[in-house]
């Protein structure tokens, strides 16, 4: 039998490995696609897709922007979360997260604030000098989604506040830029893990990011801690990236009464930034840049 490294039947003097031999077909999007809903159930958006998720995900970027704004001592989260659910409606759009899951989450926005983790429901308690609070907007329009949080400090915060506070955004920015084909999904976790841990904090493990577009909340998950999921990204995959890290312990409990809100179990601060992004041919997109 002919082996690969034997000179060719055709008579070209080439290897058989370089000439004739048998070779795999080149996959195409199309198939590529197939394959990732087949095996993992992950939804590959199309271009036309991807630019109806650039619209629903620059006017979330834009209501987070004034909602963090807005975010100053004496004034409430119910305020907020009032003005963006009349904002979102002005742009025809719908709050994804009103009337959300079981039970029906209860409000437009999560507003997260101190030893919340994340899922805080907008009250009446004004912000205070000292206070650091999370903003997480999501929005649906035309049948697109858009979904990105960011931190505000209110006032002469503390060095721990202040710390985890910065350590959650550089989480995040070193998460994207390991994001590009071919790498496997743990990387994230793991560029995550790495600089949490050399700040002294901690990796909320209970909570993902997700995939996210066409609908609220899709495959795959994005686990923020060191994790084994070695699906390779690919190009047209659409998801969040929302690192939750804590100053102490990074396990929390989710409150009895309302089943939403997530505080960490030391009482510890935590804090998080989100955005929402697209894997390129050669990279990926931050979909979630305010004007």
């Amino acid at each position: 039998m002919i082996s690969r490294n034997d000179p060719c039947f055709c008579g070209s003097g080439k290897k058989w490995k370089r000439c004739h031999y048998p070779q795999e077909p080149e996959l195409t999007s199309s198939d590529i696609a197939r394959d990732y809903w087949n095996k993992h159930q992950i939804q590959l958006k199309t271009p036309e897709q991807i630019a109806g998720i650039r619209i629903a995900s620059k006017l979330t970027a834009n209501l987070l922007k004034k909602a963090c704004s807005m975010a100053t001592a004496g004034v409430t989260t119910l305020e907020i979360n009032h003005f963006v659910e009349a904002e979102t409606k002005k742009a025809n759009a719908r709050p994804a997260p009103l009337g959300y899951g079981h039970p029906p989450y209860p409000a437009a926005i999560c507003t997260s604030l101190n030893d919340v983790v994340c899922h805080g429901i907008p009250d009446k308690r004004p912000l205070q000098d000292g206070d650091i609070l999370n903003i997480d907007i999501s929005c649906e329009l035309n049948g697109f989604y858009g979904d990105c949080s960011a931190m505000v400090m209110i006032g002469d915060v503390g060095e721990e506040k202040r710390r985890v506070v910065e350590t959650s955004k550089e989480c995040l920015r070193l998460a994207i830029e390991v994001c590009r084909p071919g790498m496997p999904l743990y990387a994230i976790g793991d560029a995550i893990t790495d600089y949490a841990r050399s700040q002294n904090c901690s990796v909320v493990h209970q909570f993902v990011g997700h995939g996210c577009g066409t609908d609220f909340h899709e495959e795959p998950q994005i686990p923020h801690c060191r994790n084994n999921i070695s699906t390779p990204l690919v190009e047209g995959m659409t998801f969040t990236i929302e690192p939750m890290i804590n100053a102490g312990v990074p396990d929390s409990t989710i409150d009895a009464h309302d089943k939403w809100t997530a505080r960490t179990n030391d009482g510890k601060p935590s804090a998080q930034w989100e955005h929402l992004l697209v894997i390129t041919a050669s990279g990926c997109e931050i979909l979630t840049i305010p004007d």
